[in-house]
């Protein structure tokens, strides 16, 4: 693999470990299948772009998409809430009814970036090269990211919404308004979800209202195999996992995708991410199968 492909899967690796986050807080903590990221990435980035080009400020336009990604969450909340819709569902219509507001809201399928000024370019002015400044800026944004959902989960807040998730009729039963521990975990899921595709575009050079397709399994793949490789209760590490999760799926996708020995071409991308999510979803089966054995042993 070159160097190239290399900080090319960093840079990727990076901003979907946003996502990956988001998808912790649904997955895991609420235990709320959520595909509305399918819709509400693309969101960010088509508020994000559309903003750009109407000349405000990257990072502006990048704290508003952001904001208008924790709108997608909330509305796939009060489909689950008040309409009484599955949740599974209910993602998936909000993500069906964004990709006509992402073209609503660009005016056509896909906006160009090149040569405007981005968040990235102030790392570029202080002699960062260009090549490396997106990784520097995720970076920061990823730590900073994982630190404050650290800090929020353990609050008295984050506690709550954690045992929302874990036993919903006991929570309730201690005065815990689960709906509403919902609505702010989806906000906050799509919202970081947003930013990673408003991040994402500005990287990639151009926003386009299909760029969401297969965002949910790229997200499963981080939080899945990441915690099958550190499996761990304490939720700074799980968090960490899925920060690591995120980049090292990047990492082997890119590996397998340059490997001659293998023949795969860049049409084979899907193939390869099944093949990875498969893998990420057997290890613990495989390693709590191997735990029984070994205790049926002694």
């Amino acid at each position: 693999m070159s160097l190239y492909a290399f900080i090319g899967a960093l840079e990727t690796g990076l901003a979907f470990a946003l996502v990956a986050l988001g998808a912790y807080l649904t997955f895991r903590v609420l235990d709320f299948p959520d595909l509305t990221v399918e819709g509400s990435f693309p969101l960010g980035a088509a508020v994000a772009a559309k903003l750009m080009v109407s000349g405000f400020d990257a990072w502006t336009a990048t704290l508003i998409a952001a904001l208008v990604g924790s709108l997608a969450g909330f509305a796939t909340a009060f489909l689950n809430l008040k309409l009484r819709i599955l949740h599974i569902l209910a993602g998936i219509l909000t993500a069906i009814a964004l990709y006509s507001v992402n073209l609503r809201i660009m005016g056509r399928p896909n906006i160009g970036l090149i040569n405007m000024t981005t968040v990235y370019t102030p790392f570029e002015r202080l002699g960062i090269p260009s090549l490396y400044a997106p990784i520097v800026l995720l970076t920061i944004v990823v730590v900073v990211a994982k630190i404050l959902v650290d800090l929020f989960l353990g609050t008295g807040f984050g506690l709550a919404m954690r045992a929302a998730g874990a036993n919903p009729r006991m929570a309730q039963a201690n005065g815990i308004q689960v709906g509403r521990m919902i609505v702010i975990g989806l906000g906050m899921a799509n919202g970081l979800t947003a930013l990673s595709g408003a991040l994402f575009a500005q990287m990639l050079g151009a926003a386009d209202v299909s760029m969401g397709i297969g965002v949910i399994v790229v997200a499963l793949a981080a939080v899945i195999g990441g915690t099958a490789l550190m499996p761990s209760r304490i939720v700074y590490m799980l968090t960490l996992a899925c920060v690591l999760g995120s980049i090292l799926y990047r990492i082997a996708l890119a590996l397998a995708l340059s490997s001659d020995a293998i023949g795969l071409t860049a049409s084979d991308v899907n193939v390869v991410t099944a093949v990875l999510v498969a893998i990420a979803l057997w290890v613990p089966v495989r390693r709590s199968a191997f735990g029984r054995q070994r205790s049926a042993l002694k």
